[in-house]
């Protein structure tokens, strides 16, 4: 909204247009005086890393691999900025083309990086495309510059680069590792874009020459200013947004609906304040595809939330790395301690996976057996009996049913939320001290005590997972 009031002249602070190369240098600075403000006051700089610097010792810096994406940043902050001052071009032209441009980019990442996209991802991408098409039929004029073009390539060139840094040193779901990526990325934008800005001033171009100069000494420059101040908020929460452990083809969609909408909200106040046209059906049209798309991206969380609290079922899935011996014996024990302790306890649903089986199918460790029959547990009924065990592999669908998942480790559990971040809340390590050993190849005593371990841990885990007394133990009760 202040692009379009600063480069259409209908500020209050500005009785002309304004050239969007005259604003930027302006806009640059403003988010390049808010973003050390930021990161002090949210205490994050703190995850920056520290590098030694001669006669200055160890310094907060950002990487090598944050300076380039800090780079490919700069590069979509200021094609953002100036793709709506183009004259003569239709900024809802420019704002599609930038959106769609990304959400068909999305996809094409996530498959050169190997990700697996759901399908509540691609429904959200096709909806938002169909947000994107329908929007056009607004478009009064498709009269586009060499100088838009350039522009408007700059822009999905610097998303490129930016994902593909992003997902080889990041978007992991490990707070710290996120965290500095976000820091040193965040520190490194403005700071090339103003050195950009300045480098080409100082080069000769005119307009940015005068946005340097003269344009910082009138009052319009305060409305630039606050570009920048604006886009640093945009900044910190879409870079939030892509570094979420799901898939750009969810991200994206996730991050262009808020655009489109805010684009309307934009649009529909500066009609009100300067008596600019207001968005046509079109684009109230494209709404309906956008509330579609949102609706799709919240689906698997929805139907989680359904299942578990709609539907009153509870779920609870263990995983470990085969599911062979560790994540089957915490399911075999869970199911005898919920008959034992009866009451609520009985209606819960207890399963097992592994993260990566090496035989799918294959039965429980003949090890993991002798394990149960010392705890008492040889001859349990129904699904629970350990000769019934086959080894499977996790799934998005079993996350998704499950109320709460239990994994031995925490790579495990990196795991499954690589494969359901929407499962992040309810995905616990079984041991919150420590990881669960795996005991495959290992003599019967370490079986045995593995199996003591984890039957502990499952009575405190389904004591705080029910909300009530652990129960009598399992070996107590002298389950055979």
């Amino acid at each position: 909204m202040l692009v379009k009031a600063v480069s259409s002249g209908v500020s209050p602070l500005a009785g002309e247009p304004v050239d969007g190369l005259v604003l930027l240098p302006a806009a640059a600075l403003g988010q390049l005086v808010v973003m050390p403000l930021f990161l002090m006051a949210s205490g994050w700089w703190g995850y920056a890393g520290q590098r030694e610097i001669p006669r200055l010792g160890r310094v907060r810096l950002p990487g090598r691999e944050t300076l380039l994406a800090g780079f490919f940043a700069s590069l979509i902050i200021a094609t953002t900025t100036l793709n709506f001052t183009f004259a003569g071009v239709s900024i809802l032209l420019v704002l599609l083309l930038m959106r769609g441009g990304v959400l068909i980019l999305s996809p094409l990442i996530d498959s050169a990086r190997k990700r697996k996209v759901p399908g509540s991802a691609w429904a959200a991408l096709t909806f938002s495309l169909l947000a994107v098409s329908v929007a056009l039929g607004d478009v009064n004029s498709y009269h586009l510059t060499l100088a838009t073009v350039l522009s408007v390539l700059t822009y999905l060139a610097g998303y490129v680069g930016r994902f593909e840094i992003m997902s080889r040193v990041a978007k992991t779901g490990v707070k710290e590792t996120d965290r500095r990526y976000f820091v040193e990325e965040h520190a490194a934008a403005p700071v090339f874009l103003v050195g950009i800005l300045a480098a080409a001033a100082l080069a000769g171009q005119p307009e940015l020459r005068t946005g340097f100069t003269a344009f910082l000494t009138t009052p319009t420059a305060w409305a630039a200013v606050g570009i920048g101040m604006a886009y640093e908020v945009l900044f910190v929460f879409g870079t939030l947004i892509y570094l979420d452990r799901r898939v750009y083809t969810w991200c994206v969609p996730a991050n262009r609906c808020a655009s489109l909408l805010s684009g309307l909200v934009a649009s529909y106040a500066l009609a009100g304040l300067a008596g600019l046209p207001v968005p046509g059906n079109a684009q109230l049209l494209a709404l309906v595809f956008i509330v579609t798309a949102i609706a799709s991206l919240s689906y698997p969380a929805a139907v989680s939330w359904w299942r578990e609290r709609g539907t009153g079922a509870r779920r609870v899935l263990f995983v470990c790395g085969g599911n062979t011996s560790r994540s089957p014996m915490a399911e075999v024990i869970a199911r005898a301690h919920a008959t034992q302790a009866g009451g609520s306890a009985r209606g819960v649903r207890f399963a097992s996976a592994g993260v990566s089986p090496a035989r799918p199918g294959a039965p429980l460790a003949p090890a993991a057996r002798t394990a149960l029959a010392e705890l008492g547990l040889r001859r349990v009924p129904g699904p629970a009996n350990p000769r019934r065990h086959r080894a499977r592999a996790i799934t998005p669908r079993l996350c998704r049913d499950s109320s709460v998942i239990y994994c031995m480790t925490r790579s495990h559990r990196d795991a499954v939320l690589a494969l359901a971040p929407d499962a992040e809340h309810r995905t616990l390590c079984l041991d919150p001290n420590g990881d669960v050993p795996n005991p495959e190849g290992q003599s019967a005593e370490v079986y045995h005590q593995c199996a003591r371990r984890i039957q502990e841990l499952v009575r405190t885990r389904l004591h705080e997972f029910l909300g009530s007394d652990p129960g009598p133990d399992v070996h107590a009760a002298g389950l055979s």
